[in-house]
């Protein structure tokens, strides 16, 4: 992609402007001391996965003027619940009984994976949770583990299937405040679109069924795996104690 950068540059005539440099941005050298705004697309699934927020951070702090920006320079995680019993006894339930074997090893397995998928509106049950937000002037490498609680009211009676995961990223030191989001339409703000990265649907082992304005709590923790710091490890409690059924558990999930 750099080479093909550079031939776009040359051939609409901007080489005495624009210069591409090619490798990785802890081996590459400059030909300036320092520059006044970096712009990175570091953002992966889930907000952390595969993502560059260490790479973006040494650039920060390599190469950043003192009054410089990074841009985007927001980001927030949310959370919310959906109904999801089709897509959930179709890919995870049926490993209970495959032609009459007993293949439920492969369940256990197949709900740890976090599924990246686009979730529709119709689906939501509860409200959307703030779960962190990161501010990258101001970060370091360890705010990409972090543990945040959460609580979601039920909007009307159905059934919670699973959690699901988005996030939005604003640019809010440009002469115009300008961003978009990975939510779900519902939760867009006026004119977002969809985006590859979709949504983030963390499938639950519970069932639960849940009346208007009952709630869920727990929380969420978020680590980088200690092998591979690109895949990024889940832990999520969450209890509920509703007129229709109860439940508490603690459930782990690995995006690899």
């Amino acid at each position: 992609m750099a080479d093909m950068a550079k031939e776009i540059v040359e051939t609409n005539g901007f080489s005495n402007a624009i210069t591409v440099l090619k490798g990785k941005v802890e081996e590459i050298d400059l030909p300036v001391a320092k520059v006044d705004i970096i712009i990175s697309e570091w953002m992966g699934y889930f907000l952390l996965f595969e993502n560059m927020l260490n790479t973006v951070l040494y650039a920060r702090d390599k190469w950043l003027n003192n009054d410089g920006l990074v841009l985007p320079d927001k980001a927030s995680l949310y959370l919310t619940a959906i109904e999801d019993a089709e897509y959930k006894d179709d890919k995870i339930e049926f490993w209970n009984s495959v032609y009459g074997f007993d293949m439920s090893c492969i369940k256990k397995q197949a709900i740890m994976e976090p599924l990246v998928d686009t979730v529709d509106q119709n689906q939501i049950v509860t409200n959307s949770q703030l779960l962190k937000t990161m501010d990258i002037s101001k970060m370091t490498p360890g705010d990409a583990s972090f543990t945040a609680p959460f609580k979601l009211v039920a909007e009307r009676d159905d059934y919670i299937h699973a959690l699901v995961a988005y996030f939005d990223v604003s640019f809010t030191k440009c002469h115009k405040l300008t961003g978009f989001s990975t939510g779900i339409s519902v939760f867009l703000r006026p004119r977002s679109r969809a985006t590859h990265w979709k949504q983030t649907v963390l499938y639950l082992e519970d069932v639960i069924t849940i009346c208007e304005g009952e709630t869920i709590v727990g929380s969420m923790t978020v680590a980088p795996n200690k092998k591979n710091p690109r895949d990024v490890d889940i832990k999520l409690k969450y209890s509920f104690n509703g007129r229709r059924c109860s439940v508490s558990r603690v459930q782990f999930y690995k995006m690899r």
